[in-house]
């Protein structure tokens, strides 16, 4: 192939590699029209949880405050994101982000205060976490009954609308995917770097061999194996 074919090869790459960029900034500054409605409020956190849906675990949730002066490309609600990109991301938003909290309920209070209740708390603590007071809450699908409720902006399917609450729903999941995976080498038989602790088939088959663990939820395990709650 002569130089100047490879030129021109390199030239279509480029301009392809260009215009993919252009498009993902387009859609990230998408992503901020709630924060762009709220730009003359100082501190605006995005809050959103992980983990109410499992047999086991925790319920975890993520405050993030963003910088905007500081980009951070492919933003998304985690769940669209490979474990990979989370990952990297994960550590691009800890060090670009203005503040950012996280909060952890175990299995044992979800147990005496019911999932919702436990995730507001989670939601609650992420925001005392963070070392800042929010102007505006930028809530996925939620009103936090412990914050003022003039303050938060209710937002259905928050995490693929919003920046600061899909930085927030990364900041949760591979925080507790993260924890599951530790369990995992400690309660190998479940499978929960996995699972996750989510209710698979698999794990409903260890339940029923092996009964629950420490951190299984009574409240929810009798939905699948009522014969073995304590």
């Amino acid at each position: 192939m002569s130089e100047e074919n490879n030129k021109s090869i390199n030239s279509i790459r480029e301009e392809k590699k260009a215009l993919k960029l252009a498009e993902e900034r387009l859609r990230l500054k998408a992503m901020f029209s709630y924060e762009d409605m709220y730009k003359d409020k100082d501190i605006i956190v995005g809050i959103d949880e992980a983990g109410r849906g499992p047999l086991a675990g925790p319920v975890v949730a993520g405050a993030v405050v963003l910088d905007r002066d500081r980009e951070i490309l492919y933003l998304n609600d985690s769940k669209k994101l490979s474990q990979k990109k989370r990952e990297m991301l994960f550590e691009e938003i800890k060090d670009k982000a203005l503040f950012f909290g996280i909060g952890i309920i175990d299995p044992s209070r979800i147990d005496q205060i019911n999932i919702l209740n436990a995730t507001y708390e989670a939601m609650r603590d992420a925001v005392m976490d963070l070392g800042a007071s929010p102007d505006i809450f930028l809530n996925d699908a939620v009103i936090i009954p412990f914050f003022p409720e003039e303050k938060q902006v209710k937002i259905i399917k928050g995490d693929a609308k919003s920046a600061s609450i899909a930085a927030a729903s990364i900041i949760a999941k591979v925080t507790r995917d993260r924890m599951m995976a530790d369990y995992d080498v400690l309660y190998p038989e479940y499978g929960f770097a996995k699972n996750k602790g989510y209710g698979t088939a698999e794990h409903i088959k260890a339940l029923k061999e092996y009964g629950p663990c420490p951190i299984h939820r009574r409240s929810f395990i009798g939905n699948f194996v009522g014969n073995i709650v304590e």
